[in-house]
């Protein structure tokens, strides 16, 4: 395993879990509600889905499962770390998933993410596939 995390492309994993960082940014700046919800989030979850998806399969990364896995780990703990240093600037108190009991808001962050990121590498290994057949 340890091989196989080292043959990831680390700017790419790390480029895109930032990039997705432009969803809790619309959420603490208040954009999300007043641009609509559920629609606001539903969209900005496909389009960030669109743009993972794109970007592993136009660097035609090697394992597109795991690299998106690490992708939705990486921008759970940036997400973390952001609610962390911008909920107190911002409401006073620290809120998210640091605040919530016994670290489990921490964790489930952590999972849902890298759960996130593992569905849209299905996709991505099912369309490469497909387009390694075709072609």
């Amino acid at each position: 395993m340890k091989t196989r995390l080292a043959q990831l492309s680390w700017p790419l994993i790390i480029a895109l879990g930032v990039f997705a960082l432009i969803r809790p940014l619309f959420s603490i700046t208040g954009l999300m509600d007043e641009l609509g919800k559920p629609v606001t989030p539903i969209l900005m979850t496909v389009g960030i889905s669109v743009v993972w998806l794109a970007a592993v399969l136009l660097g035609r990364a090697r394992e597109p499962v795991l690299t998106l896995v690490c992708v939705g780990l990486v921008y759970g703990a940036a997400a973390i770390v952001l609610s962390a240093i911008l909920s107190p600037m911002l409401h006073g108190q620290l809120e998210g998933p640091l605040a919530t009991p016994g670290g489990i808001g921490v964790v489930m962050t952590l999972l849902v993410n890298a759960a996130w990121g593992g569905a849209v590498g299905l996709l991505a290994a099912g369309i490469g596939a497909t387009r390694h057949r075709a072609g």
